[in-house]
This record gives structure tokens, C-alpha cells and sequence, in this order.
């Protein structure tokens, strides 16, 4: 079947078919007209032929810093399933925590002619800055705020803001705080600063001990041993993510320490483990699916008009605070 029989069956103009299978401007009664009659005659276009059209495919690349995280499988659900019903197929890059990776695969993705991309960043490379700033294919990154580019990020000074609070109101007074990658902007500084902020406001040294850690629960281990070693006498832990916090957790019992009662602990991300390891992990739960919702959606938006937002939109999301058992 060719695109004018198609039109034919649907009563509408083979542009108009043309706008819907290249996600061009449409009105919901012709899309819903032209889906159904796609539907019924099991009509698929010819993708070359699509390509050298639009000088694009339909897949969207999803650049991701790893696989084992639920942060990750969130967002990308998310993503994902918004792509799909707009009609885009997405291809996973896995950067392993690699600027370099993460930049190649854009690169990869605008060779192979993708629609768009989005990338799950940790690092504002120079590099990075400069092919985000000069690349014609869409982009947005999620989880992170970069200057000058459509972003979804999340609000991690105020959740960090807020833990440190929670736990200072309970009478706290020896914290100490595993921090994720110092060149990581929203994990590594946003998050440490808003430790910070809360010690400041009451009145206390904000320059606490600090040690950092990777992503990982043996790096919430190694960080934990080092501050014991430094304060044994503490009496808070304050983690950028959960699983630092499970990490530290096994360091603390080992030691001897009674959790709560001698030392509060806090996460941040909302790990689907924190409700099951003893005590419950109090922590601040961040709207990844929603996050990779968003940030489709903003895709979509930049690859239907061709074109990106003046000014370029940037979204920051919420959070909720968990308050378990472990403050």
C-alpha cells in the first residue's frame, strides 16, 4: 500500500498522512483518523524512503550512565513509554559512569540520523558543552541542569536541605556526610550544599566531614570506614544517595553502632530497598519515571517543531520527603 492509497482509505491528504508518520503538526481528529486506518491495513512505511525525507529515523537515543540502578530503570521507563506512543523506538546507550561514552554515543546518534536524544548526564565536559550548543539534533538532558539546554532536573539542594533538618531537629550534633563525585553537579555539589545550608542555618560548622564515594554500595562502605576512622564519635550520616546509605549501614552495625538510637542515617533517591532493610531507610524520593516522562515529552515537542524553544524550557521536579525509621 502507498502513502496516497492510505490517504485514500483515511479521506485526508497524503501530506497530512505524511505529517503524521514524520511527527510533523496535525489535529488530533486525523491523527486519530489516520491511526485507525493504520491499524486496520497494517500499513508500515518504507524507512529508507523515510529517511531520506526527513533526513531522520524514528529512533531516539537514550543515553544512560548505567544499568543497575533504579533511578535509571525509572527514568527510562518513563521515557520510554512516552516515546512509544508518539511512534519512536528508543536505542540504550550505556555510558558506565564515561563522559567520553556519553559523548561518543551522541556523536553515534547523529551519524545514524536519530530523531533526538536524551541523555541521563553526569558531567558538563567542555566537549560535551560544545556539541550540545552546536548539534542540530534534538536534545535534552534529564536528571542534571546544564546551562543553555532543555533540561528536566531535580530539586537536590532541597532535599538535602531538608534531611539535614530532619536530622539536626533530633538533636544531632557530630554529623558527617558520603558525598557522590565532586564533578557531578546535581549528586556531587547540589546535594552537598544544601548539607551545608542546613548546618549554617543552625548555626553550626558547615565544613563537616566529608568523604566521597562512587554510585555503588561498596563505595558507601569504604566512605563510612574513612569517617569512622576520623569521627568515631559520630552521631549522624548523612548519604547523597541510598545506596551509600546501605553501604554505611553495614559499616555502622559492624562497629558496634545502635541505629537509630546512637546514629541517625539518611539516604536520598527512595531505593525500593530502603522499606525492607532494618531500620527503614528515611530518605528523599525523587520523580525519576516522571522525570523521563517529562523530558520525552519536551523531546517531542523540539523534533515536531524542528526547531528548540526560545528560551530554552528547563523544569525542575520535586520531591517527597520518606521519614523512616533510620533518623
Amino acid at each position: 500500500m502507498t502513502m496516497k492509497e492510505l490517504a485514500k482509505l483515511a479521506g485526508v491528504s497524503p501530506a497530512a498522512v505524511s505529517r503524521y508518520l514524520n511527527g510533523g503538526p496535525l489535529s488530533e481528529e486525523k491523527r486519530r483518523i489516520i491511526r485507525s486506518v493504520i491499524e486496520k491495513t497494517g500499513y508500515q512505511p518504507d524507512p529508507a524512503a523515510q529517511m531520506l525525507r526527513t533526513r531522520s529515523t524514528d529512533i531516539v537515543g537514550l543515553i544512560v550512565p548505567k544499568l543497575d540502578s533504579d533511578s535509571v530503570s525509572r527514568l527510562a521507563a518513563g521515557a520510554s513509554e512516552v516515546l512509544a506512543e508518539e511512534g519512536y523506538a528508543c536505542q540504550l546507550g550505556v555510558a558506565q559512569d564515561d563522559p567520553e561514552k556519553e559523548l561518543s554515543f551522541l556523536q553515534l546518534f547523529q551519524a545514524r540520523s536519530a530523531a533526538g536524544a536524551i541523555l541521563m548526564g553526569t558531567v558538563l565536559t567542555p566537549a560535551l558543552e560544545s556539541f550540545l550548543q552546536t548539534t542540530a539534533m534534538p536534545v535534552v538532558v534529564a536528571g542534571q541542569k546544564f546551562k543553555g539546554v532543555p533540561c528536566v532536573y531535580h530539586d537536590d539542594y532541597g532535599a538535602a536541605l531538608e534531611l539535614t533538618r530532619i536530622v539536626l531537629a533530633k538533636g544531632r550534633c557530630r554529623p558527617v556526610y558520603i558525598s557522590a563525585p565532586a564533578q557531578d553537579a546535581a549528586a556531587g555539589q547540589a546535594r552537598l550544599r544544601g548539607v551545608r545550608a542546613g548546618l549554617t542555618e543552625a548555626g553550626m560548622d558547615p565544613n563537616l566531614p566529608v568523604e566521597y564515594s562512587n554510585f555503588a554500595v561498596d563505595g558507601g562502605r569504604a566512605a563510612m570506614e574513612r569517617l569512622l576512622s576520623r569521627v568515631p564519635d559520630l552521631d549522624a550520616v548523612l548519604c547523597a544517595t541510598d545506596r551509600m546509605a546501605f553501604g554505611a549501614m553495614e559499616v555502622l552495625r559492624r562497629a558496634g553502632k545502635r541505629l537509630p538510637q546512637e546514629v541517625s542515617i539518611t539516604g536520598i533517591g527512595d531505593n525500593w530497598a530502603g522499606e525492607h532493610i532494618k531500620p527503614h531507610l528515611t530518605t528523599a524520593r525523587f520523580y525519576y519515571k516522571t522525570c523521563g516522562e517529562t523530558a520525552a515529552r519536551l523531546l517531542v515537542e523540539q523534533m515536531t517543531r524542528g526547531e528548540r524553544a526560545d528560551p530554552v524550557q528547563q523544569t525542575m521536579l520535586s520531591y517527597t520527603i520518606k521519614q523512616r525509621e533510620s533518623v
